[in-house]
């Protein structure tokens, strides 16, 4: 494309070449020529096309035009071409004015080649990723770069921003990602991979696909948030109908893979165990596998073209009937002997709904074969028939063989099961009751009637004829549920009352219990399911039931009051010790347990009053049981015996939980009484002494348990109290508890126990009192003595200082230590002996200085008698 440039010599100024004829008549053909060719390369630029459908064609097209446009433009530009146009633009040449708009064309041509190559290159790295990149990278980043440097085009661009040239690149692109689906999703290779590998490529297949529409749709958004005037409202249809259409095939094969993984393999590999064990079962299954998808792989048209549509619903018709069949017939075969059931289904019935549900899947698809003459004209569907024809025959078999099964069963079980007696016993009536043990009864009515009741009304609704016993007892199904109902709810009210009552309750109402058990017995013994006084028998037990229930409760009431007595009478409190408040003396060891002994004498009072309110309580039970109110009825002989024996463990707690409490007090580190230490010349002793706390210790102790005296024993077999007996003329025997309660180990221990603490305690604050004999001299040593022996003596005054310093020292000391010792529950007081050791310390020192004063005064006489002798000598 080189212009042809003027032979002529065009020297000088462009003025006067453009008034030489010959130069202008040279110039002008020379310009004709440049028009005609620059016209011819501009026709021939718009009339190209791109060469291939993928976006690259376009690419390539704008580079090509570009370049020769571009050619033209430089030699347009040489300083030789230039002035030639000056001289003809000079010499105002009518021809210059069509070659101006034939260089403008090229302009205009050459600057829009420019731009679209500048703007189509910034889409090639993406297109070549898109063409060759790995199927995570293509979905997650080319995809969206691509769209957003389209969308970057159509805002800066000044060609590429209509409709007009956006669509039909869009197309191209789309064009692209389907040869990039068609290369990897490959039939003929594909279903001779790995099942799991094709199922990964179909799923990146169909997810490019998927990617590029959102993205699409993303980006029109985009733009139209933008602010741009010129939106994407492109036709839809146009872009994304081949590539929808080709995700809808990604999505079936993934269909038929997933079939055959989680369907076909399934059915097999249970079956199997495994592969190394089995190797003859795993072959069958690849085979079986293998036949089923064998007509993908020899497609002899392409899946994804739309023209191909027809043919491939077809195929995808053949294989979904084929697997159909086939899983069906497994999973027939594999749940024979144990057919899944529909909910509230019964076995037999429930199998057979089973078996005709499976037959409804493969009926559907022979009648869709027959439908479709097609598919019955090829080989596949003559063996699917034929398969078909083979599962329904084994079906309609077993469907019978379950159904005659039933029948027989029924027919000669049912008028067995009618036989049984409506109720059965754990154990025989005759039985004494002697403890609280009783007979159990329950409800004779066999599972296998209600089953059969099921079955039979199923039965019925698959269209069997059914047998016309088992019609009579499904049609009295209501009322065989209403008698089991009752039935069992008048069991377990029966049942329930015979748990409610104690040893002694089952004993106390033997007659009644006895009585109850006559009527129940004809449910075990007469009536049958076929008898027709099951009525009037649950209305007799219930009313029976119902007045023995009340009878139990009104007992159950009376029990509950003398217990409530029983349970006061343990719970009280006989060692009430008096409290001192803040501040107050502590009372005196006598007065302490004085003060116990008084508060007993109140609370015996209170338990006495209890206790003897419960024979009358027993007398009313002997009322509403036996009709006496004697208190010696030999009906409740027993029941008489088994309170008389609550009483006794209820004392026995008594004296045991109150000697625990009162042990517990003693090694309590809170003092509830004082002593005192005293001087009991020679020796120091506690104020009451050792030996009478313990007396008071064992007193209380012994008055706790003997308070069981006042609860007077009942006569044998009866609720009265013993008389007092006269054995001797003077003597008088009270039939007590005590004589029993005293005797219990538990009470026993508890007396040791306690007096063993307080011996400790005692033998503790000894231990005490021993820390001040160090202070004896004081009140042991005859002060007489002394003081004579002394006065004889007559020693030094050294001497009696130290005797002085001795009890001055005692003296002041014994102020200074701790007056209180707390002890347990025992305070020790020991200002008392502080006070007197104080006063006879005193008392040596007064008596010492007056013994020294006299034998001063006796000696300084003597100096002064020697001292007038001896004047008058001189």
């Amino acid at each position: 494309l080189k212009l042809e440039m003027p032979t002529i010599n065009l020297d000088g100024e462009v003025t006067v070449l453009a008034t030489v004829p010959e130069v202008f008549q040279s110039l002008k053909s020379c310009a004709v020529t440049w028009q005609k060719l620059i016209s011819r390369v501009l026709q021939e630029q718009l009339n190209k096309v791109p060469q291939g459908n993928g976006p690259f064609a376009e690419i390539d097209l704008w580079r090509e035009k570009n370049a020769t446009l571009s050619a033209l433009t430089v030699q347009i530009k040489l300083p030789e071409v230039q002035k030639v146009l000056e001289i003809l633009q000079e010499a105002e040449s009518e021809f210059t004015g069509d070659l101006q708009i034939v260089l403008s064309d090229l302009k205009k041509h050459h600057m829009e080649a420019q731009d679209s190559v500048k703007f189509l290159s910034t889409l090639e790295r993406h297109l070549k990723n898109l063409s060759t990149g790995t199927g995570n990278d293509v979905i997650s980043n080319t995809i969206p770069s691509l769209l957003n440097a389209l969308r970057m085009v159509w805002i800066m661009s000044r060609h590429y921003n209509t409709e007009e040239r956006m669509v039909p690149l869009l197309e191209r692109i789309s064009w692209e990602i389907s040869a990039r689906v068609r290369r990897v999703v490959d039939l003929q290779t594909l279903f001779r991979k790995d099942i799991a590998a094709a199922k990964i490529k179909v799923t990146e297949a169909k997810a490019t696909i998927e990617q590029w529409k959102k993205c699409y749709f993303t980006t029109c958004i985009q733009v139209e948030e933008s602010g741009s005037e010129r939106y994407w409202k492109f036709d839809v249809k146009r872009l994304f109908e081949k590539t929808d259409y080709m995700a809808s095939i990604c999505q079936e094969l993934h269909d038929i893979f997933q079939v055959v993984t989680e369907e076909l393999y399934n059915i097999f590999i249970p079956e199997l165990t495994t592969v190394s064990e089995n190797p003859t079962g795993v072959d069958k299954l690849r085979r079986e596998v293998n036949i089923i998808i064998s007509p993908m792989e020899d497609l002899t048209f392409d899946p994804f073209s739309m023209e191909s549509a027809h043919d491939w619903a077809l195929v995808m018709e053949e294989f979904r009937e084929d697997v159909t069949v086939e899983i069906v017939k497994q999973i027939f075969v594999q749940n024979l002997k144990d057919p899944p059931l529909y909910k509230n289904h019964p076995p037999v019935a429930g199998a057979i709904s089973w078996c005709r549900s499976l037959f409804r899947r493969i009926q559907h698809t022979i009648i869709r074969f027959q439908e479709v003459e097609e598919l019955l004209a090829t080989e596949r569907g003559k063996e699917v028939k034929q398969k078909y024809l083979q599962v329904a025959k084994k079906m309609k078999e077993y469907e019978d063989q379950k159904y005659h099964q039933w029948r027989e069963r029924t027919e000669h079980i049912l008028p067995l099961l009618l036989k049984d007696t409506v109720l059965t016993v754990s154990s025989t009536t005759e039985e004494p009751v002697t403890t609280k043990k009783s007979v159990c009864f329950a409800l004779n009515f066999s599972p296998e009637i209600q089953e059969i009741v099921i079955e039979t009304k199923y039965m019925e609704q698959l269209g069997l004829p059914i047998p016309e016993m088992a019609r009579f007892v499904a049609l009295q199904e209501d009322k065989y549920l209403k008698y089991t109902s009752k039935l069992k709810a008048m069991l377990d009210r029966y049942h329930k009352l015979m748990d409610m009552m104690n040893e002694a309750e089952t004993k106390l109402l033997d007659d009644y219990v006895q009585e109850l058990w006559k009527i129940l017995k004809a449910g075990h013994k007469r009536l049958t399911w076929k008898s027709v006084g099951i009525g009037e028998f649950i209305v007799q037990c219930t009313q029976t039931i119902g007045k023995f229930e009340l009878l139990v409760l009104q007992i159950h009431n009376i029990s509950k009051d003398i217990s409530s007595k029983l349970q006061s009478i343990e719970s009280t409190n006989l060692f009430k010790f008096p409290r001192s408040k803040n501040g107050d003396k502590l009372p005196g060891a006598k007065e302490f347990f004085d003060y116990v002994k008084c508060e007993q004498v109140k609370d015996v009072e209170h338990m006495v009053r209890k206790y003897s309110a419960i024979p009358q309580l027993l007398i009313e039970v002997e009322g509403r049981v036996a009709n006496t109110n004697s208190g010696k009825s030999p009906k409740l002989a027993s029941y008489y015996a088994y309170w008389e024996h609550r009483i006794y463990q209820v004392l026995t707690q008594l004296i045991v939980k109150n000697l625990q409490a009162f042990n517990a007090t003693v090694l309590a580190n809170v003092p509830l009484l004082q002593i005192e230490a005293v001087i009991s010349v020679p020796e120091l002793t506690l104020q009451p002494n050792a030996s009478e706390i313990e007396k008071m210790t064992v007193q209380a102790i012994q008055d706790c348990v003997e308070v069981t005296k006042h609860f007077i024993r009942w006569m044998h077999g009866t609720c009265i109290e013993c008389p007092p007996q006269h054995v001797k003329a003077d003597e008088v025997v009270t039939f007590s508890f005590y004589s029993d309660v005293s005797q219990s180990p538990l009470i026993i221990e508890q007396t040791v126990l306690i007096t063993g603490n307080v011996n400790k305690l005692l033998a503790s604050l000894n231990k005490c009192l021993n820390q001040w004999k160090k202070y004896d001299l004081v009140w042991k040593s005859d002060k007489g003595a002394v003081l004579d022996r002394l006065a004889a003596e007559k020693p030094a005054c050294v001497i009696f200082d130290e005797h002085l310093q001795f009890y001055m020292k005692v003296a002041q000391e014994v102020t200074q230590r701790t007056l209180i010792k707390d002890e347990q529950f025992i305070r020790l007081q020991l200002a008392p002996l502080a006070s007197v050791v104080q006063e006879n310390a005193k008392s040596w020192v007064m008596s010492l200085g007056k013994l020294l004063n006299e034998l001063v005064r006796e000696e300084l006489f003597r100096l002064q008698d020697e001292i007038q002798v001896g004047v008058l000598c001189l």
